[in-house]
């Protein structure tokens, strides 16, 4: 073969060269479409899921995480936390009845995570703790060249992003350095509607506080709550992720992407913004995040 055979060999095997990416997730109703469909597009570089067990012990489980949630936020976040987990979790096993029903077995979208990698041929595991032996023992053995988290609740130790070549990425449904913290969309919901956006950045040992590696602000509609911000930003983020993935995959590296100053952190609303957000008519939920709750197996 000459030279110039030799070089487009080398450029086709370069090009279908695959990223071994270990993806963790909460599967939950901001994130569950859009997952499902990039296992779907990516499985052949996906080689494990991490599906965290948001009632692990480790955390309280179910009772111990409501009393908090109740002793923070009072009873106004439930109609949150049940459209966005709840309803998701109760009716995950009946997806094969819902989607036969609805003829809707065949597509991705409507088929829960665990089953969907079971159909693709790849490698589950319950994620109790991110940082614990049973977790490190699984990226060991898929060896990765990275950790991508999109909608995960456990926050990862430097020693856990190592086990992965490259490190990890985080899609963060917020414009960091403004709102780090597991509901980003309630506070760019208070802060107006041009706070909201969403961020890919480095994973780092302190929360949402690595590089930032691409960032896009999206003007989302004027009645949006909370709930439908969250989906609506992961579904914008599946671009900007594929982008990147394709980049890394091209370089063999993550992007430098740039550092910005920490700001605070933003955790679960208290009683005091829940009450402010209903005086301005602003909604973390409404009757038709409901409805998507209870279609996620459905067309």
């Amino acid at each position: 073969m000459g030279a110039a055979g030799q070089l487009v060999g080398l450029q086709v095997q370069s090009e279908v060269t695959a990223l071994r990416i270990a993806l963790l997730v909460l599967e939950a109703l901001p994130n569950a479409r859009t997952v499902r469909r990039l296992i779907a597009d990516r499985g052949h570089e996906i080689v494990l899921v991490g599906l965290s067990n948001a009632e692990r012990p480790s955390n309280g489980g179910l009772t111990g995480q409501l009393r908090r949630h109740l002793g923070r936020s009072g009873t106004g976040i439930l109609p949150y936390l049940a459209v966005n987990f709840g309803l998701p979790d109760l009716l995950r096993p009946l997806a094969p009845f819902t989607q036969a029903a609805a003829g809707s077995a065949d597509r991705p979208e409507t088929t829960p995570i665990a089953t969907l990698c079971r159909r693709l041929g790849i490698r589950t595991v319950k994620v109790d703790d991110v940082n614990g032996a049973e977790m490190a023992e699984a990226l060991r053995q898929a060896a990765p060249d990275l950790i991508l988290t999109y909608h995960f609740d456990q926050i990862l130790k430097p020693a856990t992003i190592a086990l992965a070549r490259l490190g990890g990425i985080n899609g963060h449904p917020g414009l960091l350095p403004r709102h780090r913290g597991p509901v980003p969309t309630i506070h760019a919901l208070s802060d107006g509607p041009d706070t909201f956006g969403m961020t890919l950045h480095k994973l780092a040992a302190a929360i949402d506080a690595g590089a930032i590696l691409d960032q896009e602000a999206v003007r989302l509609p004027a009645d949006v709550t909370a709930t439908r911000a969250a989906i609506l930003l992961h579904e914008h983020g599946r671009a900007m992720l594929d982008r990147l993935l394709d980049t890394i995959a091209a370089t063999g590296a993550i992007p430098e992407g740039r550092m910005a100053d920490v700001l605070p952190y933003c955790p679960f609303p208290d009683r005091a913004m829940l009450a402010d957000l209903k005086r301005r008519g602003l909604r973390l939920t409404d009757a038709a995040d409901l409805a998507a709750a209870a279609k996620l197996s459905l067309r």
